[in-house]
């Protein structure tokens, strides 16, 4: 019988940052009881006092208005310096800078011992011969103007490529520009612009079995980060125009209607509905959030393959999961899993918000689940819904699903890659892998 000796090896590697994990917290743990004399327990009391105001602050400076605001803000930042003068001040600031990165070493090893192997992250791709008659779509508004700054479509057509510039009024149906390009003989379909633009040409891809070119000259370029592009210098992407290769990854499905990132109900959902979002992002979340996660405010019901999701403020459904419950600054390893990644959230005050700050993911405020259906109710006949960041009404029940290796993405042979995935740490795994025998 054959034996797999590189999975062998992972799982001593994983089992070996595991220990490593432990031994950091034990560490840190003695360093606190040694120090107990010394002020040990006062660095426990109040650094857990500390974590816990601190997100009482943010909750209340997100949800309330007025005098509550003003103090929550105080608290959040208040919270973390009282703490260092506290340690300055008498003295801990030695024992707490031990305990701390005592701390930063073991999340450091639970990360690495929960972490895939190398092979289960690739996604694998294959060579294709270029394009005879490339057609890229670019929106001269996207990322601040990153399509003049970076001269992509001079760029573009000196490498082939039939370059449609939309209408800085964003008056152009990009469907519609999408499918005539193809009916005219195009061979692949790319766009510069953001995540609604992409997706919408992705569609068209999608639907004729053709290359699709991501040139990330959005202004997050979630899609262009995963798929291991230059997000730096967006006209890098276009090499792939002449020396390519090719990824078949999954392609979201909302009510029929494509997506390549997230489609978001509840909360953010609402918040992109308004006129002002776009040109003051902060002032408009901040205006409207407190309406909106109150107790009376919107509520939503999901069915997540069967499993109930009652009554939850927000809940996020992405083409393929997050390794932890933030798309802003999490990732997805891969795009070709044939699954989605639903986060659904419901804060009951400043106690749930404490909740998240200490258990994170583990906790009972979040539901961080995958799933191949979701299906998403509100309180009337239609819910705002948030897709790849374009805000719409659609009616209820609104469905999504996934469509397996639907898209055909060209990338540049020559590209960066997907920076590491960094998991969220479960420290129930940790000590299982850590402490488990030989055979299990």
């Amino acid at each position: 019988m054959a034996t797999d000796l590189s999975g062998e090896r992972g799982d001593a590697r994983s089992r070996l940052w595991a220990r490593g994990a432990v031994l950091a917290v034990a560490a840190a743990v003695a360093v606190l009881l040694v120090a107990v004399g010394g002020g040990g327990a006062l660095v426990v009391v109040s650094g857990f006092v500390g974590l816990v105001v601190s997100a009482v602050g943010v909750w209340w400076m997100v949800a309330r208005r007025g005098p509550l605001r003003w103090l929550g803000a105080i608290l959040m930042v208040g919270a973390p310096v009282g703490l260092l003068v506290l340690y300055v001040h008498s003295g801990l600031w030695v024992i707490a800078l031990v305990a701390v990165a005592l701390w930063v070493v073991a999340l450091g090893c639970g990360r690495m011992a929960l972490r895939p192997s190398h092979q289960g992250h690739v996604m694998r791709a294959v060579p294709h011969p270029a394009p005879r008659r490339p057609v890229i779509l670019m929106n001269p508004n996207s990322g601040g103007g990153k399509v003049g700054r970076f001269e992509l479509v001079e760029r573009a057509e000196r490498l082939g490529a039939r370059v449609i510039v939309l209408e800085p009024s964003g008056g152009d149906k990009v469907l519609d520009l999408a499918r005539r390009a193809v009916s005219e003989g195009a061979d692949l379909l790319g766009v510069a612009g953001g995540d609604g633009t992409q997706a919408e040409v992705a569609a068209v891809a999608a639907e004729h079995d053709l290359p699709f070119l991501v040139v990330p000259a959005g202004t997050r370029n979630h899609l262009a980060l995963d798929l291991g592009l230059d997000r730096d210098d967006p006209s890098l992407s276009l090499s792939a125009l002449t020396d390519g290769e090719e990824l078949r990854v999954d392609l979201g499905d909302v009510d029929g209607r494509a997506f390549v990132n997230t489609v978001s109900f509840g909360v953010y959902a609402q918040v992109v509905q308004r006129p002002e979002y776009r040109d003051a992002k902060a002032e408009t979340a901040l205006d409207a959030m407190p309406d909106l996660l109150h107790e009376s405010g919107p509520r939503l019901d999901a069915t997540v393959d069967g499993t109930a999701l009652p009554s939850q403020q927000a809940i996020l459904v992405s083409n393929n999961p997050y390794t932890r419950p933030d798309p802003f600054t999490g990732r997805r390893p891969r795009l070709d899993q044939g699954e989605l990644g639903v986060i659904g959230v419901r804060v009951e005050g400043a106690a749930g918000a404490a909740d998240i700050a200490l258990r994170g993911s583990q906790s009972d405020s979040l539901n961080v689940l995958t799933a191949h259906r979701v299906e998403v109710t509100g309180g009337g006949d239609s819910v705002p819904v948030a897709v790849d960041g374009e805000a719409l009404t659609l009616p209820t029940p609104v469905t999504c699903t996934i469509r397996p290796r639907a898209l055909r993405v060209r990338v540049p042979r020559d590209r960066p890659g997907a920076p590491p995935v960094a998991p969220a740490v479960d420290w129930r795994r940790i000590f299982t892998l850590a402490f488990r025998g030989r055979g299990e």
